[in-house]
């Protein structure tokens, strides 16, 4: 079955690699969204552009990606056998929907056509949790729309429904769920570690929907 999940973790790689907010902006005539602000070519990124519907449909295809390998991966590989996985039993399309859409998210982070230099996996975490495990994700959502609107910080935003994914689904769902969503509050806390110095001096920046 080792080649079946290696297929997984390679169509979902490649899927999640699609720079989209790079694309669709290019499109809308923005130009490299590299060149602007934080650099990044997620979602929020886009929306420095003060294009609310490129940032929103950014969000939607970069969600898309990850959640749809992660479906695509559960709906074609077999239910059996188990798969033992890091001590815990799961059935092999469970497995193979979350390598596909853990690595979904990696493609988005480090995609192999920018040099590996991607998002930060947001946006595409929240895809691979919502076709995996949904109340997961809309708790989720609902964590960072709070933290969003109170504080109005997207990366502190990010970061406190991160930790709180896996807390969540280690009481909602089976263990072999947590373990991969654990994994990846870890990479968003990693990706996110500029941000975390920004907001310990204050110099954040906080949502804004005006153009820069």
């Amino acid at each position: 079955m080792i080649w079946l999940l290696a297929l997984c973790a390679l169509g979902g790689y490649l899927a999640g690699s699609i720079p989209f907010g790079l694309v669709l902006c290019y499109l809308a005539g923005y130009g490299d969204i590299r060149k602007i602000g934080s650099h990044n070519i997620g979602a929020t990124n886009v929306l420095r552009t003060g294009n609310k519907w490129l940032a929103l449909l950014t969000v939607i295809l970069d969600a898309l990606k990850a959640g749809l390998a992660a479906f695509v991966a559960y709906k074609l590989l077999p239910q059996t056998p188990d798969i033992d996985l890091f001590g815990i039993s799961a059935p092999l399309n469970v497995v193979g929907s979350l390598i596909a859409g853990a690595f979904g998210v990696l493609g988005h982070n480090f995609p192999i056509w920018l040099k590996f230099k991607g998002g930060k996996g947001v946006a595409s975490a929240f895809g691979f949790i919502l076709m995996t495990q949904p109340y997961v994700a809309l708790i989720a959502l609902g964590i960072w729309l709070f933290m969003a609107f109170t504080f109005r910080y997207s990366s502190l935003s990010a970061l406190t429904a991160a930790v709180a994914m896996p807390i969540i689904a280690w009481f909602m769902c089976p263990p072999v769920y947590a373990v991969f969503y654990s994994a990846l509050a870890v990479l968003v806390i990693f990706r996110h570690h500029a941000n975390i110095a920004r907001l310990l001096k204050g110099e954040e920046s906080k949502i804004s929907f005006k153009k820069k």
